[in-house]
């Protein structure tokens, strides 16, 4: 069985190669446009990990990764944060409020999976 992955990103191409680069790498993919789609999802749905855009057009990515850490259902999953927000203080900021890892969109596609693999294995 595939190891599903949630992916939250508003910028479709974006969405689309990290989606194709997670099935290359043998993981299946589930995306969302907005931040609210996950958070549905997530209802119901647990996904291995998530991969976690911070400019959302309805949430605030940090926002996001609050209310995942803040619920009992949700807090144990791994969060990657992929943004293009690369300052060393969002940096921080993320990592301090619960995300496992945090890279920048400039970041190519082979890194992002050798990172989801990383944190995978921690857990």
């Amino acid at each position: 069985m595939k190891r599903l992955i949630a992916v939250v990103d508003d910028e479709p191409d974006i969405l689309q190669l990290v989606e194709l680069n997670l099935v290359r790498a043998g993981f299946e993919a589930v995306c969302f446009e907005n931040g609210q789609g996950l958070l549905d999802y997530l209802k119901d749905n647990e996904p291995e990990l998530i991969i976690l855009d911070l400019m959302l057009p309805d949430y605030d990515g940090f926002d996001i990764c609050k209310m995942i850490r803040k619920s009992d259902k949700t807090n144990h999953i791994p969060i990657i944060m992929f943004t293009a927000k690369g300052d060393t203080m969002d940096k921080i900021v993320g990592l301090e409020i619960g995300a496992d890892d945090y890279l920048d969109k400039m970041s190519s596609p082979r890194e992002l999976i050798a990172r989801v693999k990383a944190v995978l294995r921690r857990g």
